[in-house]
């Protein structure tokens, strides 16, 4: 069998360029040494003080060089969301192609964006002029702006990719959705390379309002930076962020060709759906075990082959519980080491499935395992699990499997293995 292609005859499909605005950094190094500090993003801000929401604090993306993207007219025109995007992914495809671009058929080109809450923020802001009574006033460029395929639309437009524009809303699997039927798409030959990943930026009023209307928002206003708390005894749920992040996905034997040297490859991928409750998690982890286990068999990987688990992990106690329980279902007595970022970089919705696949290649091709931020010891359930915590582990270069779950049931996994 060529190197280029499966045991089942269908191309391998290499990771060549990464892109990220987040609340840990605007590069890929940068991200990858704030989760390995284990030091947390959050903070109060300005914004939820003024409002006097419940919850103060949260992950806001760092700021970036907006200039060395976009036009002024282009700044006024595009949402926050759709910046970060756009941004993320440019940095994505300069990184995979440089200046020259990646050549070829712009038909066989895709780009798959993954979003929790599309432009929820902006919909909610211009919303406000119904009950201003100034409906006349909606500004002109309204309509492109709270489309939630916008980002999508804006990468494709901008970069003269001409074939499948998609967005997925996987809730919080979003990121990990799209990088996934990205790689299935390349497989099936509908497309030679993708920019794929995600994004989310609904850090306002009204988003924190509503989450914490539900119980699910951590409650430290005395210390934002504890507030996060992956698998923690203590854990009373999670801080929102906000991010972009993308990577660029082509056939093994193209990336050859042209002498990229690739970040690793996406060997495996599944969905599921718990179908049990929209905002919990099945509780005994069953299909969150099965949909990591048939994310292995897509990969061709056994489970004592996995070198660590970057786990979703957002800090609410029933999710955390039942993603423990799944990984001892999927792994039993394997027990490999398991990371969560989230305490870091807070959740941050669709983009932490694309965000984490990220982190969890470029530290397996180090052969580190990240310390899980804020994580001083389990409950009964955690300790199912071994959590990497306190300080970076050394791990043998593996692969390693991302996890992603959302609200609705949403399961995703990648298997991802570095280079």
């Amino acid at each position: 069998m060529s190197p280029a292609r499966r045991a089942d005859g269908t191309p391998r499909v290499v990771v060549t360029g990464f892109g990220v605005k987040s609340p840990a950094g605007g590069t890929p190094r940068d991200v990858l040494a704030a989760v390995l500090a284990g030091k947390s993003q959050a903070v109060h801000v300005p914004e939820l003080l003024e409002a006097g929401t419940a919850v103060s604090y949260g992950c806001p993306a760092q700021p970036f060089e907006e200039e060395r993207y976009f036009s002024r007219p282009e700044r006024r025109r595009l949402d926050r969301m759709t910046r970060l995007g756009v941004a993320a992914a440019d940095d994505a495809l300069a990184d995979a192609f440089g200046a020259d671009g990646p050549g070829g058929d712009p038909g066989r080109r895709g780009v798959y964006v993954g979003t929790a809450a599309a432009n929820l923020a902006s919909v909610v802001a211009l919303g406000g002029h119904e009950h201003a009574g100034t409906l006349h006033r909606v500004p002109v460029p309204t309509v492109p702006m709270i489309m939630p395929n916008a980002t999508a639309a804006r990468i494709s437009i901008r970069h003269g990719y001409e074939g499948p524009c998609l967005t997925f809303s996987t809730a919080c699997a979003s990121g990990a959705t799209a990088i996934g039927e990205a790689a299935l798409a390349i497989r099936a030959g509908r497309v030679d390379t993708a920019v794929a990943g995600g994004v989310d930026a609904v850090l306002t009023p009204f988003t924190i309002a509503a989450m914490a209307r539900i119980g699910t928002l951590a409650r430290r206003a005395d210390a934002p930076h504890d507030a996060s708390r992956p698998f923690d005894a203590a854990r009373d749920g999670f801080v929102i962020g906000e991010a972009a992040a993308f990577l660029v996905l082509e056939r093994a034997d193209r990336a050859a060709a042209r002498g990229a040297v690739g970040y690793g490859e996406v060997a495996g991928y599944a969905a599921a759906t718990d179908a049990a409750d929209v905002l919990l998690p099945r509780a005994d982890g069953t299909v969150a075990a099965r949909c990591m286990a048939a994310a292995l068999r897509d990969a061709d990987v056994a489970p004592d082959e996995i070198g660590h688990v970057n786990a979703h992990a957002t800090g609410t106690p029933s999710s955390d519980r039942a993603e423990a329980l799944a990984i001892e279902r999927c792994f039993g007595a394997v027990r490999p080491p398991v990371s969560a970022t989230k305490g870091v970089t807070g959740h941050i919705l669709g983009a932490g499935g694309a965000l984490e696949a990220m982190v969890a290649l470029l530290g397996a091709a180090e052969g580190l395992a990240p310390p899980t931020a804020n994580f001083t010891g389990p409950d009964e359930d955690t300790a199912r699990i071994d959590v990497v915590h306190g300080t970076v582990r050394r791990i043998p270069a593996a692969p390693v499997l991302s996890n992603s779950f959302g609200f609705g049931g949403h399961d995703a996994a990648l298997v991802l293995v570095p280079a």
